[in-house]
């Protein structure tokens, strides 16, 4: 499991902050997939209180994870990170099993999974 999904440093730095300015500290951070976007697949990130009955856990840089199971092909590999700029910062996913994303790069779809695309 501890291969799905990786969060740099830079990524579990700026979640660890978000958790104590959201008085979330201690929850998990729940990573997703779901249906949408343009491309017919979209990333969802949150912070739940206790796990479900279908959830794989790991734990990365203090930080407890929480992936489905039925997202877990869909994200293994994937590498969540924070890169700051000049305009701002932001979460950056890579997923190496993602054929095709949309120009804004907030959906994407599988060789095995195209999703629900929407008009965007």
């Amino acid at each position: 499991m501890s291969d799905v999904v990786n969060i740099t440093e830079a990524a579990a730095f700026q979640i660890k902050e978000m958790m104590k300015h959201n008085g979330e500290e201690g929850s998990f951070l729940r990573v997703a997939v779901k249906g949408g976007g343009c491309s017919g697949l979209s990333y969802g990130m949150g912070f739940e209180e206790e796990p479900g009955e279908k959830d794989s856990q790991l734990e990365q840089f203090e930080i407890k994870i929480l992936v489905d199971n039925g997202d877990a092909d869909i994200l293994k590999g994937t590498v969540i990170d924070y890169k700051q700029t000049m305009m701002g910062g932001g979460f950056t996913i890579e997923n190496p099993n993602a054929i095709a994303s949309c120009g804004c790069g907030s959906s994407f779809k599988t060789a095995k999974n195209a999703g629900t695309p929407e008009n965007c």
